[in-house]
């Protein structure tokens, strides 16, 4: 099962996710950093630059095992997802500006992945010449995450009626296989998991909560609009932990460097739902103190 899983299944089910995605995607979403400079370039900064050094902070901090502390910096180096998407949507933020930065993100991180999981091979595995992603495998990182994503913005340009009525089910689908996919992983490797679980529950607790906040929080501070600091918040708190796993598995061929997006993507969940209803919260009393006939900054 767990072979199958690794060669077949995981690239399969990435595949669907990033071909739901391409269908909520148009051009428009990848130019919307016009309209909104500002919180594009505040969100990509905590993406590409402040992420992985929160993540490589924790991981010194925590002195984790040289492969573990690798999947943690490439589960940081994943960019969002279609969950991030539907997490904003349900706690009022700016969808548009999320899926924006998925696309964004998406298209960055076929560069700034391989970038940063080779400089983390580097310095927590040197020596070790039998792994990591070089310019054939980054040509794979590229067509595992960016085809999927082009076929399904290729379906809405020519079938939009049908991208629309497929949007709900695919993301739902999206979040089944999501689940069924970590599920699988954790089983298949229930016993490396049992002998990491304690030390890796921790840091990827800590680091989703930190992403969260500092997503939402460094926006807000910078005088960005409430809906969306929250559309920042998830894309950079929510990653793609399928696409982590996948690569770790199937790209680089280490089981063991998957375990944090697997850890990660069972605990992920229940964090940034909790943390969407306290900043929602947040909102709502913003909302309430408002005069009568007051509206609150940004879409909700």
């Amino acid at each position: 099962m767990g072979s199958s899983l690794t060669t077949i299944g995981l690239p399969v089910a990435l595949g669907i996710i990033m071909f739901g995605l391409g269908l909520t995607l148009t051009p428009a979403d990848f130019t919307r950093i016009a309209k909104h400079p500002k919180a594009v370039v505040i969100a990509l900064v905590c993406q590409l630059i402040l992420l992985p050094a929160l993540c490589f902070g924790l991981v010194l901090m925590f002195g984790l095992p040289p492969v573990l502390a690798v999947g943690m910096m490439l589960l940081a180096a994943s960019p969002g997802g279609t969950t991030a998407n539907l997490y904003c949507h349900l706690f009022r933020g700016d969808v548009a500006l999320n899926i924006s930065l998925t696309a964004i993100n998406s298209v960055i991180a076929v560069v700034t992945l391989p970038i940063i999981v080779n400089f983390s091979l580097d310095y927590f595995m040197a020596g070790d010449d039998q792994i990591g992603i070089q310019f054939g495998k980054a040509v794979e990182v590229f067509a595992i995450v960016l085809l999927p994503v082009a076929l399904g913005m290729i379906v809405r340009r020519l079938r939009p009626a049908f991208a629309t009525s497929m949007d709900k089910p695919v993301r739902i689908a999206s979040v089944i296989i999501l689940i069924v996919v970590i599920a699988g992983s954790i089983v298949s490797n229930r016993v490396l998991l049992a002998e990491n679980f304690g030390q890796l529950s921790l840091i990827t607790v800590i680091f989703c909560l930190c992403s969260l906040t500092l997503g939402y929080l460094l926006p807000r501070t910078l005088a960005v609009s409430q809906s969306q600091s929250i559309a920042s918040s998830f894309e950079i708190g929510i990653h793609n932990a399928t696409l982590a796993i996948v690569i770790a598995q199937t790209v680089i061929g280490s089981v063991e460097m998957s375990l944090p997006a697997g850890v990660y993507g069972v605990l992920m969940f229940f964090l940034a739902a909790g943390f969407g209803f306290l900043i929602r919260g947040r909102a709502d009393r913003g909302t309430a103190d408002l005069p009568a006939g007051g509206t609150s900054s940004g879409t909700a």
